[in-house]
């Protein structure tokens, strides 16, 4: 899910054409499931999945789905075996598989295949949360906050309650053991999540980048899309492959078109919940500025990276152009009439059924004015962390020597985690930086004593070639001597900002806390009239969500359910002939010429209308059995505003590997023999030679047969 477009100004994109909607906004009504379909175990749906697909799944189905599940560092995995197999997305990987590449190694491009089980290596900053208990604490949680009225009073008590419920219930569970307090429905309810934690994770297989990420920047965020965006890691207890009791068996068959599906995951967050007010307040400030703010940063990381070639400063930029992308739709989105107004719709509905509700909206209203006031701070420090990885260097330890704050030894701890940077890159993000004060608070922001600079850039330059501070080991002496030579110019533009900052932390701290209040006094409300009805926004807690395998109009054509390795294939040629090659639609080596026993018709990934987010990058896509059909990477460009509103008729969809076209590529590019047939038979053999003895390889093979991909008749219209 990594992407990024250039050069396109906040005005312009506004511009662009909205999605369809009536010709009158005032027709417009509010759907079942504005808010989505992101389900809690806690309380599952078990008469809508009756009413919806015909099946009643019991106690056992839900079990097996959240002890199948897995939760990893920012996203979403599953067991697929009983021998601790662990299927998420390459993006989700590519870190550890970077780290694990050894001496001479880069296993980000070449890929990685453990033939043998000895081959598998350990990702050492790896873990797997299982989620084994959910325990509702939202009593034990009221009865900290009861009689407590300032905003500063109940944070403290709720923080207090959570760490002791945490304490009390890790100890219950012992060692191995992690517990975290779940608010939901913005505090309505809380929900203690009780995880097994496996620590022992070995990477197994992971294709190319090529593969992983066919299709870069341009495909991102699209459909039909060509991206085999698997990985597979091990997990192991006491230096042997785990034996979980439950886990997902693959549908050699796939699905088909229509069929229901449901995406077990992580969705990191959602804001489906907030008034409409707040919703303005991220239009015209929030999601607007952290845009700008993406678009400087990444500028500043391309222009290094094309001078430096660091794969690491690769990955920052994917990163932070994923969040572009996103930033792009979200931004859209709530400039999107016929979508805000769906959302209007549904809170003057609400207004009319709950006068506690109304109240909390009139309040968070009149806290985005109070908000309004600090635009200006909000525009200067979006994005601004020191120590951080995208806050040049040198302001970073000009800023923290003189934050008033920190003691000196804090001050020399933040000094020391500040990132190295080449000059060229510490320059172009003071630049940026500079640019947003100057734009923030006009001379303000950028004329300080002692400077000649006429621009943003040429000031950059000056602190950066002779302050103190572009040096940590000059900026600890400074530190340590108590002030940093006299006419510093980093110092002095510290001494110019930090005032600032400091107001800004201290004013948003505040609204911080006291929206936090307002929308659990909106989410008691809102439960008192809609109950379970409505799942909570997304927590990056566990969630299942519903939907169908289903294509959808698409830019004049139609966007097909499925796509194949043909249209893999199809996109390396189409682009191979440019003057630089095939660039993103490139093919590893072993590509270019597959085995002959390699079926091109293979459908390789798909679409439906389940309802994820980020977070559910690795997520299993199951059939009703909990049999795995895709895996989940990505949503398509329509599902960009699904943090503020779930539209399925708008096409919004997510994007998932087919497990037919993992399994063809396992078995005739990768020829990885022991995971197919563990994957395919539950077997488990530990070296390769056992697996081609097991799988009968080297007998002639039989005739293969395509397996269609079948379509529900389309309508006429």
């Amino acid at each position: 899910m990594y992407k990024r477009l250039f050069g396109l100004a906040v005005a312009v994109l506004v511009a662009v054409p909205v999605l369809a909607q009536p010709a009158q906004l005032d027709t417009v009504r509010a759907g079942r499931f504005d808010n989505g379909k992101m389900w809690t175990f806690d309380q599952p749906p078990v008469a809508y999945f009756q009413q919806e697909y015909g099946f009643t799944p019991d106690a056992a189905w839900f079990e097996k789905a959240r002890l199948g599940a897995l939760r990893i560092p920012g996203c979403t995995a599953s067991f697929v075996s009983p021998y601790g197999l662990v299927m998420t997305n390459h993006h989700c990987g590519r870190g550890h598989v970077q780290q694990l590449s050894g001496a001479g190694e880069d296993l980000v491009q070449t890929g990685f295949m453990a033939r043998n089980l000895a081959d598998e290596r350990k990702a050492s900053s790896m873990y797997a949360d299982q989620l084994i208990a959910i325990d509702d604490v939202t009593a034990e949680v009221d009865a900290a906050l009861a009689g407590k009225t300032a905003t500063a009073e109940r944070a403290a008590a709720r923080q207090a309650a959570f760490q002791a419920i945490t304490q009390r219930l890790q100890g219950q569970h012992g060692a191995g053991h992690v517990t975290q307090v779940i608010s939901l429905y913005n505090g309505s309810k809380y929900s203690a999540y009780t995880f097994k934690r496996y620590s022992d994770v070995r990477l197994v297989m992971a294709p190319e980048l090529q593969l992983g990420y066919f299709g870069g920047d341009p495909d991102n965020f699209t459909f039909p899309r060509y991206t085999l965006d698997m990985t597979f890691f091990r997990v192991y207890e006491n230096d042997q492959p785990l034996r979980p009791q439950h886990y997902f068996r693959w549908a050699t068959n796939g699905s088909r078109e229509g069929d229901p599906v449901f995406v077990i995951g992580n969705p990191g967050s959602t804001n489906r919940l907030e008034p409409m007010s707040l919703l303005d307040w991220r239009r015209d400030v929030q999601e607007k500025e952290t845009l700008s703010y993406l678009r400087e940063t990444m500028s500043a990381l391309w222009a290094e990276y094309e001078r430096s070639h660091s794969p690491a400063l690769l990955e920052q930029y994917f990163g932070l152009s994923n969040g572009e992308k996103l930033y792009t739709g979200r931004v859209k989105g709530l400039n999107d009439p016929y979508l805000m107004q769906r959302r209007r719709v549904a809170e003057a509905s609400f207004r009319a059924a709950s006068p506690e509700g109304a109240v909390a909206i009139d309040s968070l209203a009149a806290l985005q004015t109070r908000k309004r006031e600090h635009m200006a701070d909000y525009q200067a420090f979006t994005g601004f962390a020191v120590p951080g990885p995208y806050t040049s260097a040198t302001l970073s330890r000009a800023v923290i020597a003189a934050l008033p704050m920190l003691s000196a030894e804090q001050k020399a701890q933040a000094l020391a985690r500040v990132p190295r940077q080449s000059a060229q890159l510490d320059e172009a993000l003071m630049t940026a930086r500079i640019r947003r004060f100057l734009a923030a608070y006009e001379a303000d922001g950028f004329r300080i004593e002692g400077s000649t600079a006429e621009t943003p850039a040429q000031l950059a330059r000056e602190i950066v070639t002779q302050s103190v501070f572009a040096d940590s080991a000059r900026a600890a002496q400074a530190l340590a001597s108590g002030s940093a030579p006299d006419g510093d110019l980093g110092a002095r533009y510290a001494a110019l900002i930090v005032p600032k900052l400091v107001a800004y932390q201290t004013a948003a701290t505040g609204f911080t806390a006291r929206q936090t209040d307002l929308l659990a006094d909106l989410g008691r409300a809102r439960f008192a009239v809609y109950g379970y009805n409505e799942p909570p926004d997304a927590t990056f807690s566990l969630r299942m969500a519903d939907g169908r395998v289903t294509g959808y109009p698409y830019n004049g054509t139609t966007a097909p359910a499925y796509t194949t390795f043909n249209g893999l294939f199809d996109r390396y040629a189409s682009f191979k002939l440019r003057r630089e090659g095939a660039g993103d639609w490139d093919l590893p080596e072993r590509w270019h010429n597959p085995p002959a026993s390699f079926d091109r018709n293979t459908p390789m990934n798909l679409v439906a209308t389940t309802d994820i987010i980020g977070g559910n990058s690795g997520s299993p896509m199951l059939n009703r059995n909990l049999e795995v059909v895709g895996l989940v990477f990505d949503g398509n460009i329509e599902s960009l505003p699904s943090s503020f509103i779930y539209a399925p008729e708008t096409y919004n969809r997510a994007v998932a590997v087919d497990v037919r076209g993992m399994l063809e590529a396992l078995d005739d590019v990768y020829n990885v023999n022991r995971i197919v047939h563990e994957l395919k038979n539950g077997v488990f053999v530990r070296t390769e030679a056992e697996a081609t003895q097991a799988l009968g390889e080297g007998r002639p093979a039989p005739a293969r047969r395509t397996s269609p991909v079948r379509r529900t008749p389309r309508p006429r219209r």
